[in-house]
């Protein structure tokens, strides 16, 4: 019996490890306001073409998430909010899969997937730098 719970403990350290860096990060963007300058650098592709990455506004979205204000996270990087439910959704696969033992079998695995993730952040990146896509700007 105690060999078997070493095993799953030896399992969950990957997907624990990661979720100790995920709320480590997340709670050092909650302390340090990314909205005061010179607490983080700036977006290079911001900072050498003038337009908007996908990233962009992401650390004052976590920064609005980490204080509970989801809509004002929203109005930062709404792609980036949407993907944090799915994010978790696949880390807690990972987990459970690992606890089991078990390989971890992905809910859409497939090039066709990857391919559509791709164009929708493309899409994204071209629209929130449009001027009628200005409501996806931070």
């Amino acid at each position: 019996m105690a060999v078997v719970a070493r095993r799953r403990v030896v399992a969950v350290l990957g997907p624990v490890a990661v979720a100790a860096v995920v709320a480590g990060a997340g709670l050092y963007v909650r302390a340090v306001d990314p909205n005061e300058p010179g607490h983080y650098p700036a977006c290079p592709f911001l900072a050498l073409t003038g337009l908007l990455c996908p990233g962009c506004g992401t650390l004052r979205a976590v920064h609005a998430l980490g204080h509970g204000d989801v809509l004002g996270a929203l109005g930062l990087n709404a792609m980036f909010v949407l993907l944090v439910p799915f994010l978790g959704f696949v880390w807690g696969q990972w987990l459970v899969a690992s606890w089991r033992a078990r390989p971890v079998r992905w809910v859409m695995p497939g090039a066709p997937y990857l391919f559509g993730f791709l164009a929708f952040v493309i899409v994204f990146w071209i629209v929130r730098n449009l001027p009628f896509g200005q409501f996806l700007a931070p």
